[in-house]
């Protein structure tokens, strides 16, 4: 035996065109269900319904499991970008945005830090098959991972963009510079970057690269602390004549440090 729907259910699924955009802001969810049912519902109504953000989870559900509902990309977007959109579905509908609202919900503070992760993941995977404009774009304008992603790839215009990104971070651009097939350019565009040339951890980072030049080398060495040049001084992975910069630079200091203790009453 069928269950008998509620009035306001059977009401709001014969609604006419011209009242569906009024009952979209009902606060009785059968009205709501009601309406998913009504076959006048069309992309603007459902555009609209999607705007508030008191919509359950169940609603939500239900609108994301109606195929014919979400064939628009609009209604996709919405859906995706809604804070109470449940987790399955956005796996499903985060893979189908564009990829400049990709980034735009990457960089959202209500969306939860796992779905802006994902987010995240289906932008880097896609930065291989993108044309050099397009990779431009996100280097200005993407999230931190995104950035660093692109300053990782190794090309020297895209990472002069990504360096200037507002959301860049140390620890992506250390993340970057962790890769020892990084190009010479670009290690070279990042100790000559004005903010990030100066920053010590990236400094420190910079000596331990094989692509970074020599005058880079000589020129941030007079900056670190004696604790770490003589961390560098025994590393494995230091080149032979860097070695000996560096134990020259740790020798000076000594002497230096010598020459005031004698000269102290």
């Amino acid at each position: 035996m069928e269950t008998k729907q509620p009035v306001d259910f059977e009401r709001a699924r014969s609604a006419p065109a011209e009242e569906i955009s009024l009952l979209v802001h009902a606060q009785d969810p059968d009205v709501l269900l009601g309406l998913l049912k009504n076959p006048l519902l069309n992309e603007t109504h459902l555009c609209l319904l999607l705007e508030r953000k008191d919509l359950s989870g169940d609603l939500l559900d239900s609108i994301a499991r109606r195929r014919e509902l979400i064939k628009s990309y609009r209604v996709k977007k919405a859906l995706a970008f809604h804070p109470h959109i449940p987790r399955m579905f956005f796996v499903r509908l985060v893979r189908e945005l564009y990829l400049m609202d990709l980034v735009q919900l990457s960089l959202l503070p209500v969306v939860p830090a796992p779905m802006k992760r994902l987010a995240e993941e289906v932008l880097v995977s896609r930065l291989a098959q993108l044309p050099l404009g397009q990779k431009l774009a996100l280097a200005r304008r993407a999230s931190a991972r995104v950035a660093g992603a692109l300053l990782a790839e190794g090309n020297h215009q895209v990472a002069k963009v990504a360096l200037d990104n507002a959301f860049l971070t140390e620890a992506q651009v250390l993340k970057a510079l962790s890769r020892e097939k990084l190009p010479p350019g670009v290690v070279q565009t990042v100790a000559t970057h004005r903010k990030w040339s100066h920053v010590y951890n990236v400094r420190l980072t910079l000596l331990r690269h094989p692509a970074t030049p020599l005058s880079v080398v000589l020129a941030v060495l007079p900056d670190l602390t004696v604790g770490d040049l003589k961390e560098l001084s025994s590393s494995k992975v230091l080149p032979e004549n860097l070695r000996r910069y560096v134990e020259h630079e740790i020798e000076n200091r000594m002497s230096a440090a010598r020459d005031r203790r004698k000269k102290e009453p």
